[in-house]
């Protein structure tokens, strides 16, 4: 007993050892890639993957990556934080084609890849389709974070990140139906595919949505701001665990529990300060499981493995490129066609290269059973793409995007929406030191002495906005504009549900009542948004709905947003 005893104590200290050892290295490279200028052209994660081959090839191995430490420890709150942020408005407008590319786009890609591998290199069908399942489920963590830096659209991101999040879930569905099939398990037909996706993801959704709007609920009796954050991270390892034991895909049960509480859990039962703290704590916890997954994910590679598998990589190089191409592409234009999402080609280009894959594909290859012939194939193909896409496509997308014109103007553009949201800043700022002078009992001089600050950066700012109109008057668009419409509505929307929490949390209420703002506000701007349509001649005038054609937009070039008129504005927000 005592013998078992010291060979646990050993092994939990050998592997808190090399847990502080990960950790360091990954630290290491965080502070370096800040320190020096050249390490800064090259996105974090990927640094951090260069760093881990390097130890491979010094034959320095961290620790052993396998499926159940990927899959359950580190998906579940990368998932979680994607999802949290993701802001319903931007994904509501794009649903056609996130769920084009996360369905469709996968089928196409298992089928590309497979058909491939098996009529060129003569693999066999049961792992031809492993490793084209494996392969469909995209990473692109590097890629986004490149277009925060660079300042890339908004709708870019969302587009790409949604469908990651989506088809990671639909891919870990079908590499386990074909799994089933590999070992003889199951017999696969077209209907019962469908019938067991259907299955996976209602059962996902339905977990997910009774698990977010339960913590919504249980969030507004109180303002406990770590217990509202532990809240949300036991949200997102239960709503991944329970799915998976009730037979559904965990992967979207998590995401659609992120995507409830980030939109709706947030807004009714969190107080804004607790929002920040959540929202921070899950921006940290990414980044450290990101500093970890990718760090391993280069040193699990064996190179003398990978050049005896150089043909069957090539070959899936190949295939993955052109299935994406034609889902991209195809999806795309057939997404503008039917319901006029406007993805310009541009956009789907960048799409199609920053497909990258990485840790969803490397956890299902290793989940191959060891009895299945042809497990070291998958997991050498596997993680050969791994190491090209993350590489060589993740190290030239920016490249990619400066050749495509799409970074020409979005850095001014950033610039010009932070000097926007520090003017409405500053003003709130004043608006408080002149309505709390009174109640704080504030020293006269003092007071004097803070107010020139703040109108001193206010008349700075002002300065800037100025300055960026005159040297890119194209920056006013009604994407630039619509911020502080935007930020008006949020403002609103928060009040009324911090009003609908306090009678909650007093028992005056026994459930929150429905958002009355919200729908008002999404039926105004899908009208706005269906007389911008009309414009572009994208579609025909409604004859039974005059209020939509009569709709007349207020032109840009009229608004003064340097004006002191826009704090006449800000007085009907409420702090």
């Amino acid at each position: 007993m005592e013998s078992f005893a010291s060979n646990g104590s050993a092994y939990l200290e050998e592997g808190i050892e090399k847990f502080l050892l990960v950790l360091t290295v990954s630290m290491s490279v965080a502070t370096a890639s800040r320190m020096f200028e050249w390490l800064r052209q090259i996105p974090y994660t990927l640094l951090l993957v260069i760093v881990g081959l390097v130890l491979a090839l010094l034959d320095v191995r961290l620790v052993t990556m396998f499926p159940g430490l990927t899959l359950v420890v580190f998906l579940p709150p990368l998932l979680f934080e994607a999802a949290w942020n993701l802001q319903w408005r931007e994904i509501r407008r794009d649903i056609v084609p996130i769920c084009f590319y996360a369905i469709a786009g996968v089928v196409i890609s298992i089928v590309g890849i497979s058909f491939a591998l098996h009529y060129l290199i003569g693999m066999s069908w049961a792992i031809a389709l492993l490793v084209g399942a494996s392969l469909s489920a995209t990473d692109p963590v590097s890629v986004i974070a490149l277009f925060k830096d660079i300042g890339a659209e908004k709708r870019l991101s969302t587009l790409m990140e949604g469908e990651s999040l989506f088809n990671d879930g639909v891919a870990v569905v079908a590499f386990g139906s074909l799994l089933g099939l590999s070992l003889g398990v199951t017999e696969l037909t077209v209907p019962t595919a469908i019938a067991q996706f259907l299955v996976f993801a209602g059962i996902g959704i339905a977990v997910g949505l009774l698990i977010g709007f339960s913590i919504s609920y249980l969030t507004q009796r109180f303002d406990l701001p770590l217990v509202e954050q532990s809240l949300t991270l036991l949200t997102a390892y239960g709503a991944y665990l329970i799915t998976e034991n009730l037979g559904g895909s965990g992967v979207i049960g998590v995401v659609t529990a992120g995507v409830v509480l980030g939109n709706y859990g947030s807004r009714v039962g969190m107080k804004p300060r607790t929002r920040q703290i959540v929202t921070e704590f899950w921006h940290f916890l990414a980044f450290f499981v990101n500093s970890i997954v990718f760090l391993l994910i280069g040193d699990q590679i064996h190179v003398d493995r990978l050049m005896s598998y150089t043909p069957s990589i090539l070959v899936a190089i190949g295939a993955v490129l052109v299935t994406r191409a034609i889902a991209i592409y195809g999806l795309g234009y057939l997404s503008n066609l039917l319901v006029q999402s406007e993805i310009r080609w541009r956009d789907m280009t960048v799409l199609w290269w920053g497909g990258l894959r990485g840790s969803v594909s490397i956890a299902l290859a290793l989940s191959v059973p060891i009895l299945i012939v042809g497990r070291d194939e998958v997991i050498n193909i596997v993680f050969g793409i791994v190491l090209f896409t993350l590489l060589f496509q993740g190290l030239t997308t920016k490249a990619l995007v400066e050749k495509l014109g799409l970074i020409s103007g979005q850095i001014f553009r950033k610039k010009y929406t932070i000097a926007l949201v520090q003017r409405i800043a500053l003003n709130r700022i004043l608006r408080f030191l002149h309505t709390e002078r009174r109640e704080l009992e504030i020293d006269g001089d003092l007071y004097d002495q803070q107010l020139a600050i703040v109108r001193s950066q206010l008349n700075q700012v002002k300065g800037q906005i100025n300055d960026l109109q005159e040297k890119y008057p194209q920056l006013i668009n009604a994407e630039v504009l619509n911020i502080e419409k935007l930020k008006l509505q949020e403002e609103m929307l928060a009040i009324e549900a911090d009003a609908y929490a306090e009678f909650a949390q007093t028992g005056l209420i026994e459930e929150m009542p429905d958002s009355i703002l919200q729908e008002a506000c999404l039926a105004a701007d899908f009208e706005q948004e269906q007389q911008s349509w009309q414009k572009r001649g994208a579609i025909e005038p409604d004859p039974n709905n005059p209020d939509v054609n009569n709709f007349k937009a207020q032109p840009n070039g009229d608004r003064n947003l340097d004006s002191d008129q826009s704090d006449s504005k800000e007085q009907l927000e409420v702090k």
